[in-house]
């Protein structure tokens, strides 16, 4: 049975980009990392040959989303031998800069050279799917088991860090965290899962948590949140069959709740004194936990669960008193935040994988064949429109600005608008 609601105030995500100018995007999800817009003026009429201001290749391929600041975009791609992207071997692992107003190409960093040994990814995944941060005049680029980098924003690199191997399953996927001077991500390959903390500084490892328990699959690609509890700053990380909460200048672990699922994907949101997150495979469950305690909780701090069409990849979205999630077959949900009961459940989209976008009161949901789809927030379902990139395979997250939006494309980046 769903348990009560407490009386606590709307948690803050505090993550450091949080008093960037609103024009600026510079991580996954925005400048809270929970996927809300507060630049003005975002398009909400577009197709291929309509309200385009600009449409450029990209070298290679990747699903991270861009990044903006300073009327600059900033992307990861890979690159591969020949002309064929999709085809084997080492891949150049790069960095670019774009002018935001035109799409030129500004600079264009290689960071790795893939492993010789570099194992498949899953077909819906790339070798560049982490998503950037940008801050304090620095870009943190993050390729997974291949390494993590930091350059400045002519693309000169600092430093690299590629000591922290791990056997990959299907490729990497979470982008990191920046905390108090510490790059912070999940690691969780086929064996030995574990969080990860460096020096922003140097690239220097500060601190290696293993993530303990017993699942049977181990690996998952889940961007961590950060959140503030009782005054105190909180790392919380879903992987394979748990989620924990660490103290970021130590990575020591918290508290964790146990669940079965594994390749957890979507990031977790949170407000009203609660965690929302889902299990991903094999049968999604969308879970709310209270983030207290110390040890294994998990008796005594889940709020509540609703199994019906949670999402294994798209992120969910907090808005007011409602959670809107997106299940991967396109199906869209209202749910109350404080019991999960379900207000409305509808068909939107196809096949998606991008985040949500909270615009206003608009949630705009792309799906994976270039459709966004727009609802209106509310307790009962409303479609107002959607836009076509016809033939234009879509999964990174879109990139909103000041009169425009940024959607990236297998192959190229479109900026819909001024």
């Amino acid at each position: 049975m769903p348990r009560p609601l407490p009386s606590l105030l709307f948690g803050l995500l505090l993550l450091p980009a949080a008093s960037l100018p609103a024009q600026d995007w510079p991580q996954f999800r925005g400048p809270k990392s929970d996927g809300v817009v507060t630049a003005p003026d975002i398009p909400t009429r577009w197709s291929k040959t309509e309200n385009v201001a600009w449409h450029v290749d990209l070298p290679g391929k990747g699903w991270s989303s861009p990044v903006l600041s300073g009327g600059r975009l900033y992307l990861t791609t890979a690159v591969a031998p020949g002309t064929d992207q999709n085809a084997a071997g080492p891949r150049s692992l790069r960095t670019l800069a774009l002018d935001a107003a035109t799409g030129k190409t500004l600079w264009d960093t290689e960071i790795f050279t893939e492993s010789a040994n570099t194992p498949a990814i899953h077909q819906k995944n790339s070798h560049a799917s982490p998503t950037p941060i940008l801050a304090d005049g620095r870009i943190y680029v993050h390729f997974g088991h291949e390494g993590t980098a930091c350059l400045d924003l002519d693309g000169k690199k600092i430093w690299d860090q590629r000591s922290l191997t791990y056997p990959p399953v299907h490729g990497g996927g979470a982008s990191p965290l920046l905390v108090d001077g510490l790059v912070i991500f999940p690691c969780d390959g086929a064996d030995g899962p574990f969080l990860a903390a460096l020096k922003a500084t140097d690239g220097s490892i500060a601190w290696r948590t293993p993530r303990g328990g017993n699942a049977s699959r181990k690996f998952s690609f889940c961007t961590p949140a950060l959140i503030e509890w009782e005054g105190h700053k909180q790392v919380v990380s879903p992987f394979s069959d748990a989620i924990a909460a660490y103290n970021p200048a130590d990575g020591k672990e918290i508290w964790r709740v146990r669940y079965d699922g594994y390749s957890v994907i979507g990031q977790p949101a949170f407000g009203h004194g609660l965690i929302f997150f889902t299990t991903s495979y094999d049968a999604p469950v969308t879970y709310a936990v209270r983030p207290g305690g110390t040890g294994d909780v998990t008796a005594t701090h889940v709020a509540w669960t609703q199994d019906k069409r949670a999402p294994n990849t798209p992120s969910i979205l907090l808005h007011g008193k409602e959670l809107y999630q997106v299940a991967d077959n396109g199906i869209a949900s209202c749910l109350d935040a404080a019991s999960g009961k379900i207000h409305w459940q509808e068909r939107t989209a196809r096949t998606t994988s991008a985040s949500p976008l909270l615009v206003g009161d608009t949630i705009y949901i792309l799906d994976e064949y270039g459709t966004t789809t727009f609802l209106k927030t509310g307790l009962t379902f409303t479609k107002t429109g959607e836009n076509k990139l016809e033939g234009e395979r879509t999964l990174a997250t879109p990139v909103p600005a000041p009169g425009a939006l940024y959607i990236r494309t297998e192959t190229g980046l479109y900026k819909i608008g001024k």
